[in-house]
């Protein structure tokens, strides 16, 4: 079996851990391999955040920090999701029906959480725990637009809790950059109990962020490395004031 995640810079020397939840559209062999959906479903938003890679990729070596990253499909299963949430396997999602999830039961969750969703998070844990005060920033990507709604118009989204003190100056950072629409818990909310930064940042008071970016804007490999490289600053300017 490939493993579920992989781990670049495991040594790397900062107290930043990047994550990327949802790098991958990859469906494993254990889980038939396909979905039953085209390929034009597999490469959209719905199995995996279009050019979060990349930038999680360019963010962690400009902060010399490690980065872990999911390679499943978000439809095998969510790692963003906790193990009691109704949305950890989708049966449709922005209008489109999962064939291979229609009929999956509760032994076969349990299943896919065994194989995948327990073994990126334990792996994580492994990371945080090797560092004396991690600050976690997890890196994702929205659709400019779901079906049927209104266009989204932010460039770039700043998710958060109850845990603000990493997030706000961030905001205030990322606000003060003329050429930028930010959204303040904006595409949506980042309380979602059972989550990755819920789980691995709330839970332990650890400093964290989820940053959304929106993905007609890291298309190309240019565009996520320039976009790692500009949130690199600012995150280490927002730690500072953060003072944690």
């Amino acid at each position: 079996m490939t493993a579920p995640f992989h781990i670049e810079g495991k040594n790397r020397p900062a107290r930043w851990v990047i994550t990327c939840d949802h790098a991958s559209n990859r469906v494993p062999m254990e889980v038939g391999g396909d979905l039953g959906l085209a390929p034009e479903d597999m490469n959209r938003h719905i199995a995996f955040d279009p050019g979060a890679l990349g930038v999680a990729r360019a963010l962690a070596t400009a902060l010399e920090a490690p980065m872990i990253a999911s390679d499943v499909s978000r439809l095998v299963i969510d790692p963003n999701r906790g193990e009691d949430d109704p949305t950890l396997l989708m049966k449709l999602y922005d209008g489109t029906i999962i064939p291979a999830n229609r009929h999956a039961d509760a032994a076969e969750l349990e299943r896919r959480l065994r194989l995948f969703h327990r073994p990126y998070h334990a792996a994580l844990a492994g990371l945080i725990a090797a560092r004396a005060d991690p600050v976690l920033v997890a890196i994702h990507s929205f659709t400019p637009q779901f079906k049927g709604r209104a266009p989204r118009p932010w460039h770039i989204g700043v998710l958060y809790a109850g845990d603000t003190r990493l997030a706000l100056p961030l905001i205030a950072r990322l606000n003060a950059e003329t050429d930028l629409c930010v959204g303040d818990n904006q595409p949506y909310s980042g309380h979602l109990p059972g989550d990755s930064m819920y789980r691995h940042g709330v839970g332990p008071h650890h400093p964290h962020v989820l940053i959304e970016l929106r993905n007609d804007l890291i298309v190309t490999e240019a565009a996520q490395t320039a976009w790692g490289q500009r949130l690199a600053p600012l995150l280490d300017a927002a730690l500072q004031i953060a003072q944690v």
